[in-house]
């Protein structure tokens, strides 16, 4: 039986990088996936007020993964709107608590740092946090006005993505840094290195170095290479791997997934990108970060061989310097390279 694959290409370059991810994972995995395509975006936003119908999260229950292109078009739809209309409710939904995404220097690419030989996998929560979305404005347009933003953590929240983490960690090196800003943050962030400290009792195999954000963005700058998983909450995972997109040459590079890992809902394979409106329909986005994100989907559905098939074809193009220049290559030769790597 195929897979099913629900496709929501988005917006901008979304469109583009969602095509060509699609038309390398079809042919790294003959006949073995059954994508169907939602128009979910800004556009449908603009055309009917909601980025998906009411019963877009029941819709996609039915599938076995979703890839992502991007969500967003602030010129016409704030990103407020748009990626709590969509993006957010979608990881919420699904229980998709853990955000992974692998910084490291693809063959021909050439980072900012004078450096290489990083491998970083940061595991970001996914699902609440800074990013619970508790909170609200009064006396709005007044001199009295307040927002307020709550960030929640939960124990079971916290003690989860810890456990995923941990479990990374040991099937790689071994070392796990965990993240927090506890010297200022005395209850959400303490809780969290209380909480790191009980689930490492359970991986006495696994050594455990604690990080404030801050430190760790400049070792992260300063020696990538002393760093293997990472764990952080939502907003600080957020940010960190941002700059690890940039130490691995570029948001075109940077790929992740939203994991369900009870696979009791289907998980989402998305670039970090974003939909880059700047560069919109000019036909030169990267789309190797769309499509490293879906060799991570077919190895989440269990087709290791195509996953690796896709990243050695990607890692034998990048090596004859197609795209690592920004702009120089188009999507589709992009693309095409790595089809005939394939």
């Amino acid at each position: 039986m195929p897979h099913r694959i629900a496709v929501i290409p988005g917006d901008g370059i979304g469109t583009d990088v969602a095509a060509a991810a699609l038309e390398v994972v079809q042919a790294a995995l003959p006949g073995g996936l059954e994508p169907v395509t939602f128009d979910w975006s800004c556009a449908r936003y603009l055309e009917t007020g909601a980025m998906m119908p009411g019963d877009g999260i029941a819709t996609l229950r039915g599938f076995d993964a979703i890839l992502l292109g991007a969500v967003g078009w602030p010129a016409t739809v704030p990103d407020a709107v748009s990626l709590h209309g969509l993006l957010l409710p979608i990881r919420k939904a699904f229980r998709q608590y853990a955000n992974i995404r692998p910084h490291r220097l693809l063959p021909g690419v050439e980072g900012p740092l004078r450096k290489a030989g990083f491998d970083i996998l940061c595991i970001r929560e996914n699902t609440e946090g800074e990013y619970s979305g508790a909170g609200g404005r009064v006396h709005q347009g007044t001199q009295d006005e307040v927002a307020v933003e709550t960030a929640i953590f939960t124990r079971a929240g916290v003690e989860r993505i810890l456990r995923f983490a941990f479990a990374q960690a040991r099937g790689r090196s071994g070392r796990l840094a965990s993240v927090t800003k506890s010297n200022a943050q005395r209850y959400s962030m303490v809780f969290w290195d209380e909480m790191t400290d009980r689930v490492a009792a359970d991986f006495p195999d696994v050594a455990v170095t604690r990080y404030h954000v801050d430190a760790i963005a400049a070792r992260m700058v300063m020696a990538p290479e002393s760093l293997d998983v990472v764990v952080a909450s939502n907003l600080f995972g957020d940010i960190l791997t941002d700059l690890g997109a940039a130490i691995q040459g570029g948001l075109g590079y940077a790929a992740s997934a939203n994991i369900n890992p009870e696979r009791d809902a289907p998980s989402m394979f998305e670039p970090v990108h974003g939909s880059a409106p700047d560069i919109a329909g000019q036909g030169i986005a990267n789309p190797i970060a769309a499509i490293w994100s879906g060799a991570m989907m077919l190895g989440h559905l269990g087709e290791g061989a195509a996953a690796a098939r896709v990243m050695a074809a990607v890692e034998q193009v990048t090596a004859r310097g197609i795209g690592t220049v920004p702009g120089r290559d188009s999507t589709a030769a992009i693309t095409a390279a790595i089809r005939g790597a394939l």
